[in-house]
C-alpha cells in the first residue's frame, strides 16, 4: 500500500526515507570500519525502527559494507529492498575507477549478489561516470540482466535529463540516484521529470558534504536560524526541506552513529511552514 509516508520503487513500496550504507566502512568507503559491532547495530537499529530501503554498493569497502548488510539482517526481512550501483570499482590503495563496459557491469552485479547473498536484487543503479561513453551498450547490459532476473529493476544514478529521456524511452526506470540537497539544487529539473514519470529520486549528500573539512550547507546560518525557530536540528530540517520538495522523494541519509540515524529518521515529523520554506528556499552559498 502506497501513503504519504511511501513511493513505489519499482514493484515494491519504501518508506521515504531510507539507509544509505556507505559510511559503514572506512573512510572514503575504503576499508573496514573503525568498528565493527558498532556498524552492525545501526543496520539493526534502522530495520527496528521501520527502515525498509538501504542503499549500498559492492565497492564500498569493497565487500565490507555488503558483508555487514549481510551479517547483520540475513535472512532479510520480506519488506526490506536492497538497492546497489554498478559502473565503478577501486583499485587497492582505494582510487575510484570506471568500471562500465558491458561485461564489467555483469561482473558488479554478480559480486553483489555474492557478497550480499542473494539471489536477485531489488534494484541496481548504473552509476554513470567518466571513462564510459556508450550509454546504449550500457543498457543493453542492465537490461540483459533484469531480463535474466538477477535485477529486478534498473536505476539510473549521476545522469541528464537527457539520458533519462532516453532511457525511459528503451526500458522501464524504477529510480534516479543524483545529487540534491539545500545548496546543489542543478538536478532539480531531472527531478521534476522523475515526478512526472512516477519514478523515485534519490538524492546523494542529501546533508551535503564535509569535503575541505567543514560542511558548508549544515552550519549554513539560514539553515541553523530555521531550525532553532523550529525546534529542531539542522540536518533535520535539511532533509525535511528534500521530502517536501515533491511526493517521489526518497531519503537514504547515511551515518555511522545510532543515534544519528534515529535524528534522520524524525525529520519526517518536522513541519516546515511557509516561513521556513521560503527561507530555505533561497538559500546560497
Amino acid at each position: 500500500m502506497v501513503t504519504d509516508d511511501t513511493f513505489p520503487l519499482g514493484d515494491r513500496s519504501v518508506r521515504r526515507i531510507g539507509f544509505g550504507a556507505m559510511q559503514l566502512a572506512g573512510p572514503g568507503a575504503f576499508g573496514p570500519p573503525r568498528d565493527r559491532d558498532t556498524a552492525l547495530d545501526v543496520l539493526r537499529k534502522a530495520v527496528e525502527l521501520g527502515v525498509n530501503h538501504i542503499d549500498t554498493a559492492q565497492y564500498y569497502g569493497p565487500d565490507v559494507v555488503n558483508d555487514l548488510i549481510r551479517t547483520a539482517l540475513s535472512p532479510y526481512p520480506e519488506d526490506l529492498v536492497l538497492v546497489s550501483k554498478v559502473g565503478a570499482a577501486r583499485d587497492e590503495a582505494g582510487r575510484w575507477l570506471p568500471a562500465l563496459e558491458p561485461e564489467q557491469l555483469r561482473s558488479g552485479v554478480q559480486d553483489n549478489l555474492r557478497s550480499l547473498g542473494v539471489d536477485r536484487l531489488d534494484a541496481v543503479n548504473l552509476r554513470l561516470t567518466d571513462g564510459g561513453d556508450d550509454f546504449d551498450a550500457q543498457l543493453d547490459a542492465m537490461i540483459a540482466l533484469r531480463d535474466e532476473g538477477l535485477i529486478a529493476g534498473i536505476g539510473l544514478s549521476n545522469v541528464s535529463r537527457e539520458q533519462l529521456v532516453h532511457a525511459v524511452q528503451r526500458t522501464e526506470i524504477v529510480c534516479v540516484q543524483n545529487a540534491l540537497n539545500l545548496v546543489e539544487r542543478e538536478s532539480m529539473a531531472l527531478l521534476r521529470e522523475c515526478q512526472e514519470l512516477g519514478i523515485g529520486f534519490v538524492p546523494f549528500f542529501p546533508l551535503g558534504s564535509a569535503f575541505g573539512g567543514v560542511n558548508r550547507l549544515l552550519t549554513h546560518p539560514d539553515l541553523i536560524d530555521v531550525a532553532a525557530r523550529l525546534e529542531a536540528l539542522p540536518s533535520q530540517v535539511a532533509l525535511a526541506w528534500l521530502l517536501d520538495l515533491a511526493p517521489n522523494v526518497l531519503l537514504i541519509p547515511g551515518t555511522s552513529s545510532a543515534s544519528h540515524l534515529a535524528d534522520n529518521l524524525a525529520a519526517r515529523t518536522v513541519h516546515l511552514d511557509d516561513d521556513a520554506r521560503k527561507v530555505l528556499d533561497t538559500i546560497t552559498l
